[in-house]
């Protein structure tokens, strides 16, 4: 699980910042948005507070959050897997669906490990994150390639406690599935005990609730319970398309939670 982490992502952030920003949409009763023109770049973290080596791996994502890259460029998901948790400390956020959506990408493109921490860029391993210009030249590489799916996330909340989604895809391949992801910013967590005790730990993107797979041609209407300390106003939904047999991610879109 010990692997050489890279600095956080801010020496990037102001060259990111001039290329890439756009406004986030206002809240609103009712939140629509349209996946862009461009193919969306999808990154996926594997991630524990039970391991050691997840820690910089996190912070690396929150560099992504802090600066502000458009969703319309790049979509972060962090999922938290739940096979470290019998080490010493239970990670709050796992769930063995989320060990299950690492297990499949792997066999999906041929590979049979998992580990933490993984990041996948659109369905594949993915190691370029580890620096920083690699990185910047591979997301740029993802978005110079027209989408071949066309997404519309629509996102109300329903009550206080619930909100409505509701997702559809338009010119979608054969073999295409469709899922939807809730997620959580600005989570922190005091480690108790494990390999990361005593730590302080911050996370961005994590998914609370995974959902799928769907018709993606098929209107794919969910709603999808709040717990009472979710923090709404940190939260967001995504959907995404993605290739049955390769896992290759085709296209994505985000939306945060309207009021």
């Amino acid at each position: 699980m010990r692997i050489a982490m890279p600095k956080p992502l801010i020496k990037a952030a102001g060259f990111i910042l001039m290329t890439t920003t756009i406004a986030a949409p206002a809240l609103s009763a009712e939140c629509s948005t349209k996946s862009p023109a461009q193919r969306v770049a999808v990154l996926e973290l594997y991630t524990s507070e039970g391991c050691s080596s997840c820690p910089p791996a996190d912070r690396w994502l929150s560099s992504i959050a802090t600066a502000k890259i458009s969703s319309d460029k790049l979509i972060a998901l962090a999922f938290h897997v739940d096979y470290w948790d019998y080490i010493g400390w239970k990670d709050r956020f796992a769930k063995p669906e989320y060990s299950g959506r690492q297990r499949e990408q792997v066999v999906v493109s041929g590979k049979d490990t998992v580990f933490t921490p993984q990041v996948m860029l659109n369905g594949k391993n993915y190691r370029g994150w580890r620096n920083d210009a690699i990185f910047l030249q591979d997301l740029t590489q993802v978005n110079s390639h027209a989408a071949s799916v066309n997404i519309e996330l629509n996102v109300k909340q329903a009550a206080k406690d619930s909100v409505a989604v509701s997702a559809l895809a338009n010119s979608t391949p054969k073999d295409t599935e469709l899922y939807l992801a809730l997620y959580e910013n600005d989570l922190n967590s005091a480690v108790r005990a494990g390999e990361n005790r005593g730590e302080q730990l911050h996370h961005d993107y994590v998914v609370r609730q995974w959902l799928g797979p769907f018709n993606p041609s098929t209107p794919a209407n969910q709603t999808i319970n709040l717990n009472p300390d979710w923090k709404t106003g940190d939260m967001g939904v995504v959907a995404l398309v993605q290739n049955r047999a390769n896992g290759e991610i085709l296209q994505a879109v985000a939306s945060k939670l309207c009021s």
